[in-house]
């Protein structure tokens, strides 16, 4: 979870800095499918499709190296995120999920870095706390007690 926050902090920052019009457009159209995927309730397009608005702002950041290690970062956890989204879907109890991502675009499009990188920060801690909350229901109500 820690490169997750440390690149994902460090390519919203430089989206915030270096975003052009073009990629403040094609951020916010990512948004808007991915809410469309919200509300259809499929975890596996949600899934997909916040990858794709996270790589749209790893593009909007203007560096490759980034780009790339962004790219590689999430894939090897997609399904976590599948449960997660899983999770935060089906359980009565999980937080619901909303515009994420409304108040990180915000601060892209007024290329206000600092606040930019803070709400990216806050962001993966959100999906920290999700998942964790599903791993405490589903996976520690099955093990026995020694």
């Amino acid at each position: 979870m820690s490169a997750l926050d440390l690149i994902q902090r460090a390519v919203t920052r430089f989206a915030a800095l270096h975003r052009t019009e073009a990629d403040l457009l094609r951020i916010q159209k990512a948004d808007d499918v991915y809410m469309q995927a919200v509300d259809s309730g499929d975890f596996n397009v949600m899934s997909e499709t916040n990858k794709a608005l996270h790589m749209a702002i790893a593009h909007a950041a203007n560096n490759p190296y980034f780009v790339g290690y962004y790219e590689r970062l999430p894939g090897g956890g997609r399904p976590l995120l599948h449960l997660h989204f899983d999770f935060t879907v089906s359980s009565p109890t999980a937080t619901k999920l909303g515009r994420d991502h409304a108040d990180m675009i915000d601060a892209i499009a007024r290329k206000h870095a600092v606040a930019a990188e803070k709400l990216a920060h806050e962001h993966t801690m959100l999906f920290q706390k999700r998942f964790l909350d599903y791993m405490r229901q589903n996976m520690t109500e099955s093990m026995a007690l020694l």
